[in-house]
């Protein structure tokens, strides 16, 4: 009865444990449990989308002005450095001709040929040297309007040989 009662016992236990496995499938849940624990993605961001629905168009709405208001002030800010640089150029222009003593009006030819429009040119002699200083308006929206401008001297070559 003993020796039945092992082999029987045995038989039946393993058929078990392999019946039980088998139902429970293989991650060894319950049949009862098997299926997915969480919501499908879709499900999860279809809640968030309800919820943050018009917060992009809202940050859209603030971000877009101000970036578009940086943008112009970079493009301000590079003409003005431009101006100031062509104020520069006609300003040497300007000396360089004056220095090779040339006539006054060809003087101011060379330095608002190469002067930003509108700009205003002082000639002016000071012992051996020539100054010439070239100024111009940056056009701007009210306080914006700048004024930027150059300045050149030389050496006048008339005073070179004494």
């Amino acid at each position: 009865m003993c020796s039945s009662d092992r082999s029987g016992a045995g038989a039946v236990r393993g058929a078990g444990w392999r019946g039980a496995r088998r139902a429970r499938g293989a991650a060894g849940a319950p049949a009862s449990r098997a299926g997915p624990r969480h919501p499908a993605p879709a499900v999860r961001n279809a809640r968030r989308t309800g919820r943050d629905a018009g917060f992009v168009t809202a940050e859209a709405a603030l971000v877009i002005p101000v970036l578009v208001a940086v943008v112009a002030a970079l493009i301000w800010g590079l003409m003005a450095v431009c101006a100031r640089i062509e104020c520069v150029d006609a300003a040497r222009a300007g000396a360089r001709a004056a220095a090779r003593s040339e006539p006054r009006a060809a003087v101011f030819r060379a330095a608002h040929g190469a002067a930003p429009r509108g700009a205003r040119v002082a000639l002016a002699r000071e012992g051996d040297l020539v100054r010439v200083r070239v100024e111009a308006d940056l056009p701007g929206v009210g306080r914006l309007t700048v004024r930027v401008g150059g300045e050149a001297v030389a050496l006048a070559e008339e005073t070179v040989g004494r």
